[in-house]
């Protein structure tokens, strides 16, 4: 249970603190030579034989109960294979050039998909039931928690394909899409980058800390870090240029056999998001590029100097030439949490627990997958990945991993596993949520401090400007891929050339794009993992800003609301859930307009101190 008190916890942690940690894994297995890292895949092989024979066929025949039966069996299986799957996948991540993770993850997801194949008739009997059946099956108490499961697979019933296709599918993802993917993150992983030193004499060389150079107060600094990545990309442009045809192929193949009208189709099914919202959105960051346009307009004139794309986030504020202070690892865990409790002081004991029990890799490192994220586990915790390099920024990466973590926290209090995964609007909103929640906290003691507040106030103003229109602008260049790729391939020109475009048509004359940005593209993890990622973010910081303002002006009667809405994971419609629990509309565009008034109030505030 976790206490609702301060604790000696908090004061033990932060002795533990010194340097940088490593996550643990045992909780779910001690190493590749753990035997019951291969009993339990041996296990899970058998019991989703035995569901087959058990079932295989009858669906058709079982009564409400039952079928309430085979649900929960599917659960403990789906539980456990995401048990066998993260272990690996979660070692690997922490640091790609592992050929031993590589091979353990190859095998488990061949075995996963043997397994997936054996229990896909379920799904497929299930949409094989006449429209009476099935609404009886959606209607009937025991099922209840169930309903909006039941509702998906329903609306997925004109898109399936025979059990044998799905199983060709899913083998087929081995030894190609998932193949793609995985090739990409080994070759980035197993790249070097050209050393970029300081002035003080601090050398960088992975990924992770010439990216941190971005915010560093010298321009040549930022210029060589910039480029010294881009560089990698260039040089590998056609590598990841025929990676991401191949993928947007697949997908178009797949959505032709599936009866989808486009890939854009087939993910906003998926991510239960209605056209109209999708294109509102879009429609509305794409009239506002002025906001982004004034903001770097205001910050070169402050710079003496005309901003490139390197120096979209250098410093604001300096003091003698220096960059603003450093923020340890311990400093900024102790900062996350007191600006969690002045939320709700069990929230931030729940956020302690991933640092006490080291749930956490945030250790700089060759070799180690770049960005950041929250992998959960249902029926045990999430874990957290990112680089801390001793800075803001990485301070607000864990902020944000962090709100994933706590979401999933209380969704595990409160989901069964099918009910568990979040549509990805709602995925996202705990994780902007805590970085206003940190921002605040910051602001509010700066208060004496004019040039932390100003560079606060600025790293505020970049991440919404990040969110609203760099990667609404992602999106706009998957809309450009995947039409070319319906019409036939692509190659690394055209990829390169609409990125420049759809980005001077973002920046304007406010921001000089260097040559190397071109091949910035290939960059963004999510443009091949999953098609169309990137406008949720867009989508979920909508929502998180209209979420926070409500808090602020009605106070903590707003955080049962708030921790239910969280809670409640996929077991609802995302816009029912928001209407329900804090009462917000995602389909009214004024939600959309009070976002982007939100931001320009916020350029207003910056003006009016320049």
């Amino acid at each position: 249970m976790i206490q609702t008190s301060q604790s000696s916890s908090a004061q033990t942690l932060l002795s533990q603190l010194e340097t940088t940690p490593e996550w643990d894994l045992s909780d779910l297995y001690q190493s590749f030579e753990d035997p019951k890292f291969q009993q339990d895949l041996d296990r899970l092989t058998q019991t989703a034989a035995q569901f087959r024979d058990t079932y295989r066929g009858r669906v058709s025949q079982l009564n409400p109960e039952q079928v309430l039966a085979a649900l929960q069996e599917l659960e403990a299986i789906g539980q456990k294979s995401g048990y066998l799957y993260s272990y690996p996948s979660l070692v690997f991540s922490a640091d790609t050039r592992n050929t031993e993770a590589k091979q353990f993850l190859d095998k488990v997801m061949e075995a996963l998909t043997a397994i997936e194949n054996q229990l896909l008739f379920f799904d497929l009997e299930l949409q094989q039931l006449d429209d009476h059946k099935f609404q009886q099956l959606q209607s009937h108490p025991h099922l209840a928690k169930y309903k909006h499961y039941l509702h998906r697979i329903n609306e997925y019933r004109p898109h399936k394909l025979s059990e044998e296709v799905e199983q060709t599918r899913n083998q087929d993802s081995l030894t190609g899409r998932q193949a793609f993917v995985q090739l990409r993150s080994v070759h980035l992983g197993e790249q070097e980058y050209q050393p970029v030193t300081t002035p003080d004499g601090q050398t960088a060389a992975t990924e992770a800390e010439l990216s941190a150079l971005l915010f560093h107060p010298a321009g040549q600094v930022r210029h060589d870090a910039y480029k010294s990545v881009r560089q990698v990309l260039e040089q590998h442009n056609s590598l990841y240029s025929y990676i991401l045809n191949t993928l947007c192929q697949d997908h178009r193949i797949e959505s032709q056999m599936r009866g989808y009208r486009s890939t854009l189709h087939k993910q906003l099914l998926a991510d239960e998001v209605s056209e109209p919202v999708f294109q509102a959105i879009m429609d509305g960051t794409g009239s506002r590029f002025d906001l982004f346009q004034r903001y770097y307009r205001l910050k070169g004139e402050a710079l003496g100097e005309k901003i490139r794309i390197c120096d979209i986030y250098a410093p604001w504020t300096t003091q003698n030439g220096q960059q603003l202070p450093a923020i340890s690892y311990k400093n900024g865990v102790e900062t996350l949490l007191k600006a969690l409790e002045q939320f709700d002081i069990n929230y931030a004991r729940r956020a302690e627990e991933f640092f006490l029990k080291n749930w956490i890799d945030a250790k700089v490192r060759p070799g180690k997958r770049g960005g950041a994220f929250c992998a959960y586990s249902h029926g045990k915790h999430s874990y957290l990945l990112l680089s801390y390099t001793d800075d803001y920024n990485s301070l607000f990466t864990l902020a944000h991993e962090m709100g994933h973590g706590l979401h999933f926290a209380w969704i595990d209090d409160a989901q069964s596993y099918f009910n568990s995964n979040p549509p990805l609007v709602l995925a996202e909103i705990a994780s902007t949520f805590n970085e206003l929640l940190l921002l605040d906290y910051l602001l509010h003691n700066a208060a004496d401090n004019t040039m932390l507040t100003k560079a606060l106030l600025t790293r505020q103003l970049e991440d919404q400007l990040n969110l609203l229109f760099r990667q609404s602008t992602i999106s706009r260049l998957e809309l450009a891929i995947h039409d070319r790729a319906a019409e036939g391939s692509f190659d690394r020109q055209f990829v390169n050339d609409k990125w420049m475009e759809l980005y001077q048509t973002l920046c304007g004359d406010a921001v000089e794009l260097l040559d190397e940005h071109q091949f910035d593209w290939a960059r963004i993890g999510h443009i091949f993992f999953k098609p169309f990622y990137c406008y949720q973010y867009t989508a979920s910081n909508i929502v998180s800003l209209a979420c926070y303002q409500k808090y602020r002006e009605v106070g903590k009667d707003f955080i049962p609301g708030y921790l239910e809405l969280l809670a409640a994971g996929g077991s609802l419609n995302q816009v029912e859930a928001l209407r329900k629990y804090v009462d917000i509309d995602i389909e009214d565009s004024t939600t959309i307009r009070n976002a982007l008034t939100y931001v320009e109030g916020l350029l207003d505030q910056l003006q009016a101190t320049l």
